[in-house]
């Protein structure tokens, strides 16, 4: 009877890749469902699992956060960013100080054991995530090259991302103030990437259906994702993948891996491919082959996050794009 309660107890809490679908945004996020469903559809996902929403929800009860939070996300004006500031670091700062409940920690610990990986990335899923009213792109925090040692507090901080100062006026923003909004947790094995970057199916500027714009830049993902490199950009026609347009841009630095320790580091790019081109023709033609596929599935034009390690590329997060 203990053993059958155990294993009911993981899948209430958490649950691999492999068992959760595009169904799942409720419990998983907008990136555990999207993440779950393009393993299901053998798109190149690195395997992981999502601590799901419900054990958020059961660490404020138990920790009797509900209260408290409530309380200081009615005190912001939100007319006053000092406001929002202040109810975000109070917020925040309860939520690290308080402890995550024991079995839970147990259950994370034993999942990541299995994915057999030293470093994952650690990133936010809110439960309202893409969905008609609300895009919660760029609103909540990603930790790359995690360790196990670090994992639990990763986990904690993406929990406490849910209230940011962007955040938290985000749902006021959006009208979501007093709807249900949750935020689980992935947890991925991460890819050592020597080049990454992002793809929108469709032309985001020229609205352009049958072409596709493939950015890329060397090193790891977060560095466009948060602007701070100007990466390449490739327009691919759909039709035939045909290489359109190639614009390169001059990289001068990239975030790698600081060290078996964990954490990203900033670091020059080789003098030889500070001017070169990022991927080569015959590359930009299979990752354009592998987000077609992933529209395909989707049925809808996507935002795509890939990375590409030891001659092979992955897909670490897709959503629709919400500004068409």
């Amino acid at each position: 009877m203990a053993r059958n309660d155990k294993i009911k107890t993981m899948s209430k809490f958490i649950k691999p890749f492999s068992q959760l679908s595009k169904t799942d945004v409720k419990i998983a996020g907008g990136k555990g469902a999207s993440l779950g469903e393009m393993t299901h559809a053998k798109i190149p996902v690195p395997p992981g699992f999502v601590v799901l929403a419900q054990a958020f929800d059961r660490f404020l009860a138990e920790t009797d956060l509900v209260v408290e939070v409530e309380a200081n996300l009615n005190k912001i004006n939100y007319k006053d960013t000092n406001s929002i500031n202040k109810a975000s670091n109070v917020i925040r700062d309860l939520i690290h100080d308080s402890k995550m409940p024991l079995d839970l920690q147990k259950e994370i610990l034993a999942e990541f054991k299995k994915l057999k990986a030293k470093l994952v990335a650690v990133r936010s899923s809110a439960t309202a995530e893409d969905s008609s009213q609300a895009s919660w792109a760029g609103e909540l925090e990603t930790f790359l090259n995690t360790t196990e040692k670090n994992l639990l507090g990763k986990v904690k901080q993406c929990w406490s991302s849910l209230f940011t100062p962007r955040a938290i006026f985000y749902r006021f923003e959006k009208g979501l103030r007093n709807s249900k909004v949750s935020v689980a947790a992935v947890v991925q094995q991460m890819v050592d990437s020597e080049i990454s970057g992002i793809a929108f199916t469709v032309h985001p500027v020229t609205k352009t259906k049958s072409q596709m714009i493939i950015e890329a830049g060397w090193g790891l993902g977060e560095a466009i994702v948060s602007g701070q490199i100007t990466p390449d950009s490739y327009v691919i026609d759909k039709t035939d993948f045909s290489i359109l347009d190639i614009n390169v841009s001059q990289q001068t630095k990239m975030l790698v891996k600081k060290g078996s320790a964990g954490g990203n580091v900033w670091k020059p790019v080789p003098k030889n491919q500070q001017e070169a081109q990022v991927l080569s023709g015959k590359q930009i033609i299979e990752l354009a082959k592998i987000c077609a596929g992933i529209e395909k599935h989707y049925k809808k034009p996507q935002d795509i996050e890939w990375a590409f390690a030891k001659g092979k590329f992955y897909i670490t997060q897709s959503r629709p794009i919400t500004t068409l």
